[in-house]
């Protein structure tokens, strides 16, 4: 999906989840692309509070993106 399109979704599905999964998990827009998805996820988690969604953006090659949720580091 387009990146306008991953973040609606990323709202929508931030707007519908319920309060332990905000505060357990990550919701982020990355790269459909596997390899780019790895690299972005494994850059942000060095220091999450870098980034914020248009970040995804320079690690994307095709204007091409998803929204994942991954458990947060304790």
């Amino acid at each position: 999906m387009k990146y306008s399109e991953a973040l609606e979704h990323k709202k929508e599905a931030f707007e519908n989840a319920d309060q332990s999964v905000k505060d357990n998990y990550h919701i982020l827009i990355v790269p459909a692309n596997t390899e780019e998805s790895t690299k972005y996820i494994e850059t942000f988690s060095k220091n999450p509070e870098k980034y914020d969604d248009e970040s995804c953006k320079k690690f994307c090659s095709d204007d091409d993106y998803q929204v994942v949720s991954f458990k947060k580091e304790e």
